[in-house]
Formats: structure tokens, C-alpha cells, sequence
């Protein structure tokens, strides 16, 4: 029952897929474990099916902005049209067969169970003792981390898990995190016709990102009769029969049919025998360096290092780490230029550093900002359409160093902040290129034009 590979790899969510195919498309024996559905978070309860309740609610509110712009429409939300869709389309019933037959038919062996590492290059599960002449592959990602809440224990509190499967929107909602995951979630059960209130700790939404960000989406929740509780923490929830009620640390008490739990994820590396490989069970995330190398005989990719939670960022490990082990060399990783998207409306698109990480990493920081609203396609859009563009520069080399763009298709535009951030290319140089009129990403043009004076609008 026993079995010897050149790799293991321990989860085969995003980075584990990547790792795993990579190296038997090389031809090396590979065997993969998974305890759950190959794909992991993303594939059957985050990025794919979240983004299309996302879709669903932005087309909701695009049919009540019809009115003034181009007659009129009436609008009908149906909860079952997005779940049977994602059921469908998007998780087959949350089902993995396809995605088994395909990962096996590339030559990777697929065990099932819960993979614990038992000693170097040796991982048990399912009855089984799998061992590997290179290594270990550590995949396991996150799962939700809770706050230390009274009375949270044993309630039927709600994750992304639950809101991505549930058959109905519930009537009122309670949303306990207003980072990405916590303010996309709230959007789209608002627009589906749930009283939604958002609380966060921190004094803003979307804290991890520029000020604004946070200030124009609590601007567009409030126009959308969301209510946001910032700067205030949950002191205690407790559940009846009817609902939760949560009382705030400065007394107010919020009441509603259910409660989300968005605070964050976590890891539990005791749980994968971590120890056993020599890495630090106690730790929170798997160290690793350049290469993904955490121990000898041991890497890891994805959201187990901490180094964002991100589907593209654990490809990307997932790429250097096949290579190492393959002893391919090639780019070591690099962390300047992390994209990341929250698909609120408006989308929030960053990267790189924030103007206050710029300025706590001793830079000599220029801000250049333009609100999308004065751009000719922010004005033909029209209303409902906020949003703006920031550019954070390091004065002395004349490069940026980080960039927002928040608005219609944020992400989007972010594509060329992206590449100029990663890449280096002097603001002189995107001061000189020519910007496609009248388009969303001419805003970065404005944005360009302050760098040098005060920003107007902020």
C-alpha cells in the first residue's frame, strides 16, 4: 500500500495543480493529495463562484442606472438564477470528477484523504505512507480564520463558504470583516435585496489599501443603504431562534437573520505534521525563500507562505518552485508588483506599496491623483460611476512604486500600472506615451500630470 515518488505534493488547490503538473509534464512520478475538491477555495467556493455573484449583482445595478440614461427597465432579482448557475456552470455540483480524470490522464497520481507529514520526505494518508525521493510540495492553503468572540462558538455563523452555497438570500445580514472578501459579499446580498451592515475594526474599509479606496466605498455602500461600522470592534453575538445580535464594543447592538464571518484565514501546520518536516508548527505561515525552499526536501507555494492570498500569486510560486525542484533555474520570486483586485462596484485594482508603506519604508514619496468622474469616459458613463486613479512614486529613482485605480473596470486599467511598476519604466516615459481617448485608462494620464503639485479632489 506503501509508495515511493521523486514528489509529493500536499494539496492540490491553485499552486499544488501548478506544482504537481508541471513536474510530471517533466517526468517525474508524482503523487498528489487532497482531502477535499482539486481546485481548491478558488475554484468551488471563492474567486469563480463569488466573481459570478458578483457579475449578477453588477448587472442588477446596471439595469437601475437605465433610468435617465436610456428609458426604462424593470428589474426582478432572483436569488436561485445565481446559485443554480454557479451549481451548474461553474462547480459541476461541486464535483471534481473532470478535473480528476484530466490531472490523472497528465500523470499525476491522485490519492485522497488528509495528508500529514510523518517524518523527511515521507507523508501519510488514507492507510498509505507516501514517500519522496526530492521532496515535498506544501499546498495546504488557509482556511477561515475566527475572532476570539464571546459567544461566537457553536452558533450557525456563516463563512464565504456559506454565502456562496446558500438557496436564499437571507433578509438581513450582518458582515463581520470589511476587507475584500467581507465588502464584495455585502454588495452583492444588498443588491439582491438583503439590509446589510458591515462592521470593521480597523477605521476604514478595505484597510490593507490606499485611504481613499476605503472612504469611496463606504461613499458608494452608503448610497446603496448598506451601513458600515468602522473603528469599532464586536465585542459579543449571541444566536436565537430568530437571529444574531451583535453588540459593538461601544454598546450599539446590530440584530439581522444571519452573520458572516469575513475577519481573515488562517493556517494550522500542526495539523499537516509540519514539525515533522523541521518547520516551526507555532509559526503562522511557512517561511520560504526565494525558491520556495521552506526545509531540505521541502517547499511550498500558495497561501500557506503568507505572502497574499491570491490565486495568481500561488501559480506564480507554484512556477518557481517546479523549476528549483526540476533545477531549471530561471527568475527567482518577486514580490514588488502583487496585483490585487477587490471586485466591489466600484472595482478596486492595486499594486505594490500604498502611499503610507511607501513613506513608512523611508521613500522620498510624489502622489499623483485623478478622480475618473472629470475623465471624459467617466463623465459619458455617467452617474454611479466613481472612482479615481493614484500613482505612488519614489522621487529619487523617478519610479513608481505602487498604484491604485479605482472605478469601471478597475482591474482592468490596473494591467498597465501593473507593468510599469514591475518593470520600472521611468514617469517620464508614461508622461510621454500616448493614452487612447476617451477610455478609462487615460485617467492614469491625469493621474500622471499631478505628480509634481498638489492632488486635486482627494
Amino acid at each position: 500500500m506503501d509508495g515511493m515518488y521523486d514528489v509529493v505534493v500536499l494539496g492540490l488547490g491553485p499552486g499544488g495543480e501548478c506544482v504537481a503538473g508541471r513536474l510530471a509534464e517533466a517526468g517525474l512520478s508524482v503523487a498528489g493529495v487532497e482531502a477535499r475538491l482539486i481546485g481548491g477555495e478558488c475554484a468551488y467556493w471563492g474567486c469563480v463562484p463569488s466573481k459570478m455573484m458578483v457579475r449578477a449583482a453588477g448587472l442588477l445595478a446596471e439595469a437601475r442606472r437605465v433610468a435617465g440614461m436610456a428609458g426604462s427597465v424593470r428589474v426582478s432579482p432572483r436569488w436561485d438564477t445565481v446559485i443554480d448557475r454557479i451549481a451548474g456552470e461553474a462547480t459541476d455540483g461541486w464535483s471534481d470528477d473532470a478535473r480528476a480524470e484530466h490531472f490523472e490522464s497528465a500523470g499525476v497520481h491522485l490519492v485522497r484523504g488528509l495528508g500529514r507529514i510523518t517524518g523527511p520526505r515521507e507523508v501519510a494518508v488514507a492507510g498509505r505512507v507516501l514517500r519522496a525521493r526530492r521532496g515535498i510540495v506544501l499546498a495546504t492553503g488557509t482556511s477561515p480564520a475566527l475572532p476570539a468572540l464571546d459567544g461566537l462558538a457553536g452558533t450557525p455563523y456563516w463563512t464565504s463558504r456559506n454565502a456562496v452555497t446558500t438557496r436564499q438570500a437571507p433578509e438581513s445580514l450582518i458582515v463581520l470583516g470589511g476587507g475584500a472578501v467581507g465588502c464584495e459579499l455585502a454588495q452583492v446580498f444588498a443588491r439582491f435585496g438583503t439590509r446589510v451592515s458591515v462592521v470593521e475594526a480597523a477605521d476604514r474599509l478595505l484597510p490593507r489599501e490606499e485611504p481613499e479606496a476605503g472612504r469611496l466605498l463606504a461613499r458608494v455602500f452608503a448610497g446603496e443603504g448598506l451601513v458600515t461600522y468602522t473603528g469599532v470592534a464586536a465585542a459579543r453575538v449571541r444566536h436565537d431562534g430568530d437571529g444574531f445580535t451583535l453588540t459593538l464594543e461601544d454598546g450599539r447592538a446590530l440584530r439581522a437573520a444571519r452573520l458572516l464571518v469575513a475577519t481573515g484565514r488562517g493556517t494550522d501546520l500542526a495539523a499537516i505534521g509540519a514539525g515533522h518536516a523541521g518547520l516551526d508548527e507555532s509559526a503562522g505561515f511557512v517561511a520560504v525563500d526565494d525558491r520556495m525552499r521552506a526545509a531540505d526536501g521541502v517547499w511550498a507555494v500558495g497561501d500557506v507562505t503568507g505572502r497574499g492570498a491570491y490565486t495568481h500569486v500561488a501559480v506564480y510560486q507554484g512556477r518557481v518552485a517546479a523549476r528549483d525542484i526540476l533545477g531549471e533555474g530561471g527568475p527567482a520570486a518577486d514580490y514588488r508588483a502583487v496585483p490585487r483586485v477587490t471586485f466591489t462596484d466600484p472595482e478596486v485594482g492595486s499594486v505594490g506599496l500604498t502611499e503610507p508603506e511607501a513613506r513608512d519604508s523611508g521613500l522620498d514619496v510624489r502622489v499623483g491623483f485623478a478622480q475618473v468622474a472629470e475623465s471624459a469616459r467617466g463623465w459619458i458613463h455617467g452617474a454611479g460611476h466613481e472612482g479615481f486613479v493614484k500613482l505612488v512614486e519614489d522621487a529619487r529613482r523617478g519610479v513608481l512604486v505602487g498604484a491604485t485605480s479605482a472605478g469601471p473596470a478597475g482591474g482592468e486599467v490596473l494591467g498597465a500600472l501593473l507593468m510599469a511598476v514591475r518593470n520600472e519604466i521611468p514617469t517620464t516615459s508614461l508622461r510621454h506615451t500616448m493614452y487612447a481617448y476617451p477610455t478609462f485608462h487615460r485617467a492614469v494620464e491625469d493621474a500622471l500630470d499631478t505628480l509634481d503639485g498638489p492632488a486635486p479632489g482627494r
